[in-house]
């Protein structure tokens, strides 16, 4: 049986190939699709009207119109980073009342 950790990480690759189908990377439209669907909160919460295209162009360092798996982790790895920052900021927060 898998660890909650491994899980995690299946669900990332799965989730990944899942929206890269046979391909395997992401256009700007799948990129697109995979974060309203998969990271909903993250998308509704930018004010600025151009974060997409900004995200793309981040991830595709090669200016190829494609996203691969490491990029993708990579985005992922960041977003975690900055909710656990968040996290502890709150919790320290949370002891000092």
């Amino acid at each position: 049986m898998p660890s909650q950790m491994e899980h995690t990480v299946e669900t990332m690759m799965f989730t990944f190939h899942k929206f890269a189908g046979n391909k395997g990377y992401l256009t700007k439209e799948d990129l697109r699709v995979l974060m309203e669907k998969e990271l909903p909160g993250f998308l509704g919460n930018q004010k600025d009207p151009l974060a997409m295209d900004k995200i793309m162009k981040d991830l595709d360092q090669c200016q190829d119109g494609k996203v691969g798996f490491q990029s993708i982790f990579s985005l992922i790895a960041g977003l975690t980073i900055a909710c656990n920052d968040y996290f502890v900021i709150h919790m320290k927060q949370r002891g000092k009342k």
